[in-house]
């Protein structure tokens, strides 16, 4: 099921994407064009980008998606078998992070920031359930670049959501979602601009 409008006609207000045991909700563009330009060089140039390791059946497997990770702190996160140690915040990093918040009404203190050199990379189905997250804490992901697809599928009855992710837009993940549904970013062959997602977190 792919959502074209996010929002209800009557007062405009955000709805749930997911019809059961969870909740995603996409304010669309947070930032003006120009200003989502300026952040997108900036993380693309100034960010500690370096290709993430994972162990998936007894195996490493590095992946051409590189990974950067922020936080309040130097505080650890492990995930797919690797141990990763967060830098502090660089300024305009910190500043994305309070409009974030501003708009969602969160408040976060980690950013595992992703970056996909074209449409011929992307996630494979899985959930930010790791046991350093907050239980049903709130993630906020911010995409940079090039406009791509992003999917949802229940891990029980196998019912999916997709919708397409804009340049300057905000996806918000709360409650059950992470316990309940797998989420995605697809491969496309389509031709595809360098893409970050900045995926704000709330850590123990």
């Amino acid at each position: 099921m792919t959502f074209t409008d996010l929002f209800e006609n009557d007062d405009m207000k955000l709805i749930n994407l997911l019809p059961q045991d969870g909740a995603v909700y996409y304010h669309g563009k947070i930032l003006e064009t120009a200003t989502a330009d300026i952040y997108l060089a900036k993380c693309r140039g100034e960010l500690s980008w370096e290709h993430d390791r994972a162990f998936i059946y007894g195996k490493e497997i590095v992946t051409k998606r590189k990974i950067a990770w922020y936080a309040d702190e130097p505080i650890s996160y492990t995930y797919s078998g690797y141990t990763k140690m967060a830098s502090v915040w660089p300024g305009f990093l910190q500043e994305i992070k309070q409009v974030v918040e501003s708009s969602c009404g969160e408040v976060f203190n980690s950013c595992l920031c992703n970056f996909y050199s074209s449409g011929a990379e992307g996630m494979s189905w899985h959930s930010d359930a790791e046991k350093d997250l907050v239980e049903n804490g709130v993630i906020g992901a911010l995409s940079l670049g090039g406009e791509r697809r992003f999917s949802f599928k229940h891990k029980k009855t196998g019912e999916s959501v997709s919708l397409n992710l804009e340049h300057g837009s905000l996806l918000v993940m709360k409650g059950t979602t992470q316990q309940n549904w797998l989420h995605s970013l697809p491969k496309t062959k389509k031709d595809s601009e360098p893409r970050v997602s900045l995926t704000f977190r709330q850590m123990r």
